[in-house]
């Protein structure tokens, strides 16, 4: 017979797959002798094992969880449902990966009728019992039964203001027996059906409602967002309650070992005297800061500080812990690894290999390079002088500028347009995720540093303000009130997460700086990773910025970005008009030094590193007006002034645009094609290059140009171009006297480059994938239809499980790019590969060029530390792997 439960003392914490993060953690503390209240789990096999049997849990599942309570109830003498002694739970989901409030719980399971009574008579406390009771028919209510907590909150509203009380606290025992009543009356009027007595009917319907979550739509909505599979399930952790609201000895609280902001050594979180877990995360109240537990509980501070460290020195990691305190004794109900910013995971990561806790190598793969991201954009100037309207806790840092929004759903909408929103609400839930997603940022006017909306947007980088209570927020109206100042939905806003400053309108922000932590753990990458990095820049202030963040060169320079230019487009447009050779020469001779000037720049700023040069690429129509706005204008100067000069250059140019019209412009007259019928184009600009040579050498600065020649699909038309740019070299050559050190190679962007790549490469120094294009010219999309129309259906509904054009598609274009690699080191052994699309900022991407043997990956300047972190990451996990083998293969 399989076993699905496992006691905390069957466990450890290596049993993350089976037993959830959750209770292999419980298993762990339990191992290593800390204070938890017992239980047991419900493993991850149990999830999948209820979904295979149509949402129900099978019945020997239920023969093993009735097992497991009865050796709960004799390990802690009590029983569930028991009038005189009631043994009371707590029902919480435990996913392999860390999934913060997207699943559901349940606290206090066990209480009814009868058990009430006897917890009152049993801690000589009524109110406490009452509470505790309330507390777990709207828990259970809203979790199990369904019923909106709304209807809740709004009486226990109406309760407190006829009683004149500000707080909970002031409640009495029969301000508590009310509220029950009137709950139940909610649930009879919601689900037709009394609220359930029975405990272990209570239990099962409980266990039934966390397997459920699993699949709510917050859960896989952030699953989606974090890369978790959805195939995993989740343990349902059933454990014996404490209690924080038993009064002023009692209390509960959060607590990371580490600031999950800064990345500080300190001891950060929060409490709640005479509270439950849920009033520290919800922001019903706003809890009080960690230190001052030492004042209130001087023995208990010190208890937790002393766990606190040896928790941490036994993961070797920054710890987010949940605790309680009953009657003033200590009970950890929870320990994990802690969400952190970007900048905490680099300092706590560089810090413990300071302190002799964890390896260099180690270090390196503690930081998610898609966190780098959080510290590679704006924040607000230093030189502004702030006039902030109002000021909460920081709870995420970062800057963001945005119109006010008040809901998830209008967020997300909004985003969709094109709009930056900052979602502001009076607190988030779960089932706002689809909107912190969307937004620029959350502000939230209730709630603490570990509240929902800090946790969250912590974790994907976003700034956040919490417990704001200036704030009178006005949802109904869609605005919110400081003293006298109101804020209406899509005014601007510009809020500080790392001062918890709110400032209206937009403010200056300026681009980051790298920690010496950051630049140090950097170092260490650069130690370990095969895979050079090099980035995308077109122009000189592209270039530094990408040296500024590692870069060993450019690999790709997109020259046609240079036509783009305001100044130069109607020299463009002139060449592209020209009726003769004659006449498109006179403009390409205006171009030429143009286009010298920003290779010299370039060049200049790359201080000898590789520069890749790609001619020209896109179609010619893209320099000229939109055909149907130019249509407009002729039919407007046709009814005005029919004679005029300005119709008939109009009139030209419409004839020009339509003569120029494809009707798949993708895969008509562009790139090498282009070079092909108007090789005179590509002479300019192989000319301007060895020009910006020849000046930037007699400066004195070294110079590596590669010249690359666009969207090659047969050798013949690679061997053309070569020798087009091998003749301008020599005429330059004669010109100035120099000789050039230069290579000439080809993007591979279409399937049958990669196919044929054994006879391209005869032609090619080097191959550059552009596996933007080859993605689309191998999936038959176009990437701007795709992701408008299609490919978000897609994704949701597991047609492809990434993006292709996000994350490299090794099934299909990785084969491709494989394929090339092969072909091409075959005809040449030292062929120089490497990737320039996005997928070059990819860290699964990176992974398998890394595998495939590419030379190096080329992205944006901005992700080039994110790249150098992940590069040297697939190193690393490749020495694992191959350590692995190597230990399998002695066995």
């Amino acid at each position: 017979m399989s076993k699905f439960v496992y006691m905390f003392d069957e466990g450890n914490g290596g049993m993350k797959e089976l037993l959830g993060g959750k209770g292999a953690n419980l298993a762990e503390m339990i191992r290593i002798g800390l204070p938890v209240p017992y239980g047991f789990t419900i493993s991850t096999e149990a999830c999948n094992s209820y979904y295979d049997a149509g949402k129900s849990i099978p019945a020997e599942i239920q023969s093993q969880i009735l097992d497991a309570l009865h050796r709960l109830e004799e390990k802690t003498g009590k029983r569930l449902g028991d009038p005189t002694d009631p043994l009371l739970v707590s029902v919480r989901s435990g996913a392999v990966f860390s999934m913060p409030g997207m699943m559901d719980t349940v606290l206090n399971l066990g209480m009814n009728d009868e058990t009430v009574e006897g917890m009152a008579e049993l801690t000589n406390n009524p109110r406490f019992a009452y509470d505790s009771y309330r507390r777990f028919i709207q828990m259970f209510s809203d979790v199990v039964l369904g019923v909106d907590g709304f209807y809740f909150e709004q009486v226990l509203e109406e309760i407190r203001e006829q009683k004149g009380y500000s707080s909970d606290p002031e409640m009495t025992a029969a301000d508590w027996q009310e509220v029950i009543q009137a709950y139940k009356e909610i649930v009879k009027k919601q689900t037709r059906e009394d609220f359930p007595q029975n405990p272990k009917e209570q239990l099962f319907l409980s266990v039934n409602a966390v397997f459920d979550s699993w699949n709510n739509q917050r859960a896989i909505v952030y699953r989606r967002l974090q890369k978790i599979p959805g195939h995993l399930g989740t343990a349902v952790n059933i454990q014996s309650m404490v209690f924080g609201n038993m009064g002023n000895d009692s209390g509960t609280g959060v607590a990371f070992t580490r600031n999950p902001s800064s990345g500080e050594r300190k001891l950060y979180g929060e409490y709640l005297i005479n509270a439950q877990g849920e009033d520290v995360v919800a922001g019903i109240r706003t809890p009080q800061p960690i230190s001052t537990l030492q004042d209130e509980m001087p023995e208990v501070y010190v208890q937790f500080v002393e766990t606190c460290q040896l928790l941490e020195k036994h993961y070797q990691d920054m710890q987010d812990i949940e605790f309680t305190v009953e009657r003033g004794k200590l009970f950890i109900l929870q320990t994990r690894n802690g969400k952190r910013t970007a900048q905490a995971a680099i300092r706590i990561a560089v810090e413990l290999v300071e302190e002799q806790m964890i390896s260099k190598k180690e270090a390196i793969l503690r930081v998610d390079p898609d966190q780098l991201n959080q510290l590679l954009h704006r924040r607000i100037d230093d030189s502004y002088k702030r006039n902030p309207l109002t000021k909460g806790l920081p709870a995420s840092p970062g800057a963001a500028t945005g119109q006010v929004v008040f809901d998830a759903n209008e967020a997300e909408a909004l985003a969709k347009d094109g709009k930056k929103v900052i979602l502001v609400r009076p607190e988030t839930t779960p089932d706002d995720i689809h909107g912190i997603v969307a937004a620029q940022a959350t502000v939230t006017s209730r709630g603490g540093m570990t509240s929902h909306a800090a946790v969250v947007a912590r974790g994907m980088g976003k700034a956040c303000i919490c417990g704001c209570e200036t704030l009178n927020i006005d949802l109904q109206c869609k605005q919110f009130k400081v003293g006298d100042t109101i804020v209406r939905q899509g005014d601007m806003i510009t809020i500080d997460g790392s001062t918890g400053e709110i400032m209206l309108g937009e403010v200056p922000m300026i681009e980051p700086q790298l920690s010496d932590e950051f630049q140090m753990l950097l170092t260490w990458a650069d130690q370990e990773r095969k895979l050079d990095v090099r980035a995308n820049a077109d122009n000189p202030e592209d270039a530094k910025k990408a040296l500024e963040f590692g870069a060993g060169g450019i690999g790709l320079c997109r020259t046609e970005h240079m036509f783009m230019d305001a100044t130069r487009i109607p020299i463009v447009q002139d060449m592209i008009l020209a009726e003769t050779y004659e006449e498109r020469e006179d403009a390409l001779k205006k171009l030429l030094p143009m286009q010298q000037g920003d290779f010299e720049g370039i060049f200049e700023a790359m201080q000898g590193h590789p520069v890749t040069i790609r001619l020209l690429d896109p179609p010619l129509h893209e320099f000229l007006p939109d055909k149907e706005e130019l249509l407009v204008e002729v039919t407007k100067l046709q009814m005005l002034d029919a004679s005029s000069h300005e119709l008939k250059e109009k009139e030209q140019l419409l004839r020009k645009v339509r003569q120029l019209h494809e009707f798949n412009p993708m895969l008509g007259h562009r790139g090498c094609r282009l070079g092909m019928i108007h090789p005179e184009i590509y002479m300019m600009q192989a000319k301007a290059i060895f020009y910006a040579i020849a000046n930037v050498k007699e400066r004195g600065i070294a110079v590596k140009p590669e010249i690359m020649i666009p969207l090659v699909g047969h050798v013949n038309e690679l061997k053309e171009m070569r020798e087009l740019v091998t003749k301008a070299g020599l005429q330059v050559a004669e010109e100035t006297g120099q000789q050039y050190d230069y290579s000439i190679g080809t993007m591979i962007e279409i399937p049958r480059a990669a196919l044929t790549a054994d006879q391209i490469a005869q032609e090619a120094d080097f191959f550059s994938f552009g596996t933007n294009d080859l993605t689309q010219t191998t999936f038959g999309y176009s990437r701007d239809d795709a992701e408008g129309k299609f490919l978000q259906s897609y994704i949701q509904n597991k047609v492809l499980s990434e993006n292709p054009f996000a994350t490299l598609d090794q099934e299909g274009v990785g084969k491709l790019v494989e394929m090339g690699v092969k072909l091409g080191r075959q005809t040449k052994p030292g062929l120089k590969t490497g990737i320039c699309g996005e997928h070059g900022g990819e860290k699964n991407s990176i992974q398998f060029c890394h595998d495939v043997g590419l030379d190096y990956v080329s992205c944006s300047p901005y992700r080039v530390p994110l790249a150098r972190l992940a590069a040297a990451q697939a190193t690393i996990k490749n020495e694992q792997k191959q350590g692995v083998k190597e230990l399998q293969a002695q066995i």
